[in-house]
């Protein structure tokens, strides 16, 4: 805590706009965790896109003003409310939410939010767990029905979620492509799950994934940049193909015949559409994935909390994502 007891430091958002509205202040006061709740140190904090576009407004989900981002942090408990008995003080956990937000010294979460972190991670692997595995899951199975044996195509597959996606599916039996805009990136991927790598940045990097996928296709892309590569996915897929819209940064035309010809499925994935049964289905599985050694967060850019500003700055224009960006608190 910073100046005394009550209270600590977290980043305050008063104004929708750019990455300036992110002011740290060191007297905000400190939360207490009510019914079902636990309070947590943290450690370090994910930054995700979607971040970016709530403080900007640009949203449809906005919060009530002012508030602190931040969902998806790794620290120690330091207290619980009533009736919570799975966690006690000094256990190390990860979370995919939070109440009172995960850009500060402290944060408060619901308990069925809070997982525990194993020993095989450190609090920056378990920053980069949250919303990243947690929408490569959904995007896989609950909303894509892949299966072993098919062929996945992670397009963008450096960044958080991209890295969680091949692992993922490497693990689940299936057959895992994926592309980057540097050699850099090409080769974390590589490590991490995928059995063949393009570079997006290349003219004719289209032409070799129809290549290497034979006539056929790919069954189901993981797609973050979607307003600029839907057009382009439709053309890879195989019959009954899907694509996964993780992302979109803007509009884009598509020639609806494209899906008719291969009776082809767009699908949106939001981790705020899932249910609390199908998130439990998702933390099973990926608890699960940390025990048996595959579930391994790539961790990136990190930033302090002082520099917060700068960290959105650098997710917003960046031109090519190495790992899972994080804020050490």
């Amino acid at each position: 805590m910073a100046t005394g007891r009550n209270v600590m430091r977290a980043v305050r958002v008063s104004e929708f706009g750019g990455p300036e509205v992110l002011k740290l202040l060191s007297d905000v006061l400190l939360p207490n965790p009510k019914e079902n709740q636990v309070l947590i140190k943290v450690h370090a904090c994910g930054v995700n896109p979607v971040e970016t576009y709530i403080r900007s407004g640009a949203h449809a989900r906005k919060p009530a003003l002012p508030y602190t981002p931040g969902t998806d942090v790794a620290g120690v408990i330091e207290a619980v409310g009533e009736h919570v008995t799975v966690f006690k003080k000094g256990d190390r956990v990860f979370t995919n939410g939070t109440i009172s937000g995960g850009y500060a010294d402290y944060t408060v979460a619901a308990a069925d939010t809070v997982f525990p972190l194993s020993d095989k991670l450190d609090f920056k692997q378990g920053a980069a767990i949250g919303i990243p595995y947690f929408t490569a899951y959904r995007a896989l199975f609950q909303k894509g029905h892949a299966k072993p044996g098919e062929t996945v195509l992670v397009h963008g597959a450096s960044g958080g979620v991209g890295i969680a996606a091949c692992q993922i599916a490497r693990a689940y039996g299936l057959k895992v492509l994926g592309t980057a805009g540097t050699e850099e990136g090409m080769n974390i991927v590589l490590r991490n799950g995928a059995h063949k790598m393009f570079n997006h940045r290349e003219a004719d990097y289209v032409d070799k994934i129809k290549e290497f996928s034979d006539v056929r296709g790919v069954d189901v892309i993981i797609e973050m940049l979607a307003n600029v590569n839907l057009a382009t996915d439709l053309q890879l897929l195989s019959p009954g193909g899907r694509v996964m819209i993780v992302g979109s940064r803007g509009p884009i035309e598509i020639n609806p015949r494209d899906t008719m010809m291969k009776e082809s499925s767009i699908i949106g994935v939001s981790l705020f559409c899932a249910t609390k049964k199908l998130m439990h289905e998702c933390e099973t599985a990926l608890l699960a994935g940390i025990e048996a050694g595959w579930l391994k967060p790539v961790v990136g850019p990190e930033y302090p909390l002082e520099k917060v500003a700068k960290a959105h700055e650098h997710l917003i224009n960046s031109s090519g994502a190495l790992g899972k960006m994080v804020l050490l608190i």
